[in-house]
């Protein structure tokens, strides 16, 4: 078969075609192809550049109901200055074999990336929650809050960042709210105290928080980054945790903290309570919030393959 051209969608592209679709709708029928059987997730596949240059991490997927597979490659490449990150998936059809789709999956892997912590903030947190904080206030940080926004009563949402934050009036502006209930704090031990929900999204290798700092029993949800060994919390605190991540078959082996808590800290990734394919279709049980909740995302091939999928899909119609 002759390959014919496909679309190569740019960071602009989509930023646009993101709006047009509904990621959380596309996040939830994968995960329930997943508990199905209905769809692959291998486990990423990380390659390191000789001499300490950094690394690539590969995500692979495949979704068959869409009959559609692919891989998003993301290089981390040191600098003398910041790390540089990119990442772009390619679409496959498991009808033909053939590519259909090409896209910067920086925007991409910012939108799946939050769109799974709002999966699982949904799945997982208290129905009467209503204190929500933020550590970290960058371009991921804030599509969490755009995304948990509607999630749940907020009557106080907190942003904590270690670097520069943006203030109180530009988040509100963006986030289309003009009611007072977000509030910037320069202290984190202020931005934590009696918090309900707790999301952690920053790029730092080594922890952010010491849970020892939470007032009471919370959810605590992580992404950190792909740098070897990234964590944001200190891995023995998952023995004291009710853990659940996105894929437990993938997760454990590659994020760091749990990679860490087993080897040095006895904690074990067969107690892990729930993954969000257990959790979408209600095989696991929801936590009592008798302690703390863990929620690790580590990012999977699928979730950028099924955004890639819906803006194709969006594509296409806009063609007819």
């Amino acid at each position: 078969m002759t390959p014919t051209a496909i679309p190569i969608v740019t960071a602009e592209q989509t930023a646009a075609l993101l709006k047009k679709i509904d990621v959380m709708a596309a996040l939830r029928r994968v995960f329930t192809h997943l508990a199905r059987g209905e769809a692959v997730q291998p486990a990423q596949k990380v390659v390191l550049l000789p001499d300490r240059k950094g690394d690539f991490i590969n995500y692979f997927g495949v979704d068959m109901p869409q009959q559609r597979l692919g891989v998003k490659i993301s290089p981390y490449l040191v600098t003398p200055d910041k790390p540089l990150i990119t990442a772009w998936t390619l679409l496959m059809s498991t009808e033909t074999g053939m590519p259909l789709l090409l896209c910067d999956a920086s925007l991409l892997t910012v939108e799946r990336t939050a769109a799974t912590t709002a999966l699982a903030v949904d799945l997982l947190a208290p129905a009467e929650a209503r204190t929500l904080t933020l550590i970290g206030s960058g371009a991921v940080g804030r599509a969490h809050l755009r995304h948990v926004l509607a999630l749940r009563d907020w009557q106080e949402i907190r942003v904590f960042s270690r670097n520069s934050a943006p203030s109180a009036e530009e988040l509100n502006r963006e986030l289309g709210m003009a009611d007072g209930r977000l509030k910037i704090f320069t202290r984190v031990e202020d931005a934590l105290e009696n918090t309900d929900v707790l999301m952690l999204c920053t790029s730092s290798a080594t922890p952010v928080v010491d849970t020892a700092m939470l007032t009471g029993p919370c959810l605590i949800t992580s992404i950190s980054t792909n740098a070897p060994g990234a964590h944001e919390i200190p891995p023995v605190a998952l023995n004291a945790m009710d853990v659940y991540c996105d894929y437990r078959q993938t997760t454990p082996g590659s994020a760091g903290e749990m990679v860490i808590a087993e080897e040095e800290h006895g904690w074990n990734s067969a107690d892990i309570r729930g993954d969000l394919p257990e959790l979408v279709t209600q095989a696991a049980a929801k936590p009592d919030y008798s302690r703390h909740v863990y929620f690790r995302s580590l990012g999977l091939g699928l979730e950028d393959i099924v955004i890639a999928d819906a803006m194709l899909t969006y594509l296409n119609q806009q063609d007819k």
